[in-house]
C-alpha cells in the first residue's frame, strides 16, 4: 500500500486531500496541531519545530513513504501594514509554511522511496498580492523556489512539485459576482486541490514544477471601470 503524509491535514484543504487519498487506497497520515476527521491517522506535530517533526515520524513508525505534502500554514494572509509588521509576526507565518515544509522534507526524505514524491503547497499569491499580506506572499514564494530546488536536488528518485490554490473554500452562500470574475465560471473548492495533489503524485514526467489551480484569474487582466 502506498503511504501519504499530509501536514495541516486537519483544516480545510488539508482534510480534503487526506480524505481523496483514502479513497484512492493510500495510507494517510495527517501531521496537524489539532486532531482532525476523516479516514487519515492524526499525528500530533508542529512543522516548525525540528524536535516535534521528529517525534511525529517516529510516533508514526513508517521505515518508507510514498509521498509527502507540506499543506500546513497559517491560513490568514493579512498581516497588515509593511510598517507595523512585527517580526515575529513575519517569522511565524514564514515558520508556518516555509521552514516548516523545509524541516519535514528534511526528516522525511531518507523514508520516501524511489518514485517517490513530494507537494509543496503554494499559493498564487505567490504571483500576486493584495495590501498588507507581504510575510504570506513571501512564504509562499519561497515555496515556489524551494520546489523546484527540491527537484534537482532529490532527482531522479523523488519528485518535487507545487500546487499553487487560488480562492479556495467550501462556503455555499457565494455571490452570482463571486463565481463569475473567475473564467472558469465558479469559486475553487477543497476537492479540486486534493485532485491535483494526486495527479502530481502519479505525474512521473512532471519535476519542478508549479500547478496554478486559480479557475483562470490570474490570466485575466483586470482594469477599473
Amino acid at each position: 500500500m502506498m503511504r501519504a503524509i499530509v501536514t495541516g491535514g486537519a483544516g480545510l484543504i488539508g482534510t480534503a486531500i487526506c480524505t481523496r487519498l483514502a479513497a484512492e487506497g493510500w495510507e494517510v497520515a495527517a501531521f496537524d496541531l489539532t486532531g482532525g476527521t476523516g479516514p487519515a491517522r492524526h499525528v500530533a506535530c508542529d512543522v516548525a519545530d525540528p524536535a516535534s517533526v521528529a517525534r511525529a515520524l517516529d510516533a508514526l513508525g513508517w521505515e518508507t513513504l510514498d509521498l509527502l505534502v507540506n499543506n500546513a500554514g497559517i491560513a490568514d494572509p493579512h498581516t497588515g501594514p509593511i510598517a507595523e509588521l512585527a517580526l515575529s509576526d513575519w517569522q511565524r507565518v514564514l515558520d508556518s509554511h516555509l521552514t516548516g515544509a523545509f524541516l519535514m522534507t528534511r526528516a522525511a526524505a531518507p523514508r520516501l522511496r524511489k518514485g517517490g514524491s513530494i507537494v509543496n503547497m503554494a499559493s498564487t499569491r505567490a504571483l500576486m498580492s493584495e495590501p498588507g499580506s507581504e510575510a504570506y506572499a513571501a512564504a509562499k514564494g519561497g515555496l515556489v523556489a524551494l520546489t523546484h530546488a527540491l527537484a534537482v536536488s532529490l532527482g531522479p528518485d523523488v519528485r518535487v512539485n507545487a500546487v499553487a490554490p487560488g480562492w479556495i473554500t467550501d462556503d455555499t452562500g457565494l455571490s452570482e459576482r463571486d463565481h463569475a470574475q473567475h473564467p472558469a465560471g465558479r469559486v475553487g473548492r477543497p476537492e479540486d486541490v486534493a485532485e491535483a495533489v494526486v495527479y502530481l503524485a502519479g505525474a512521473g514526467f512532471v519535476t519542478g514544477e508549479v500547478l496554478v489551480l486559480d479557475g483562470g484569474m490570474t490570466r485575466r487582466m483586470l482594469y477599473a471601470e
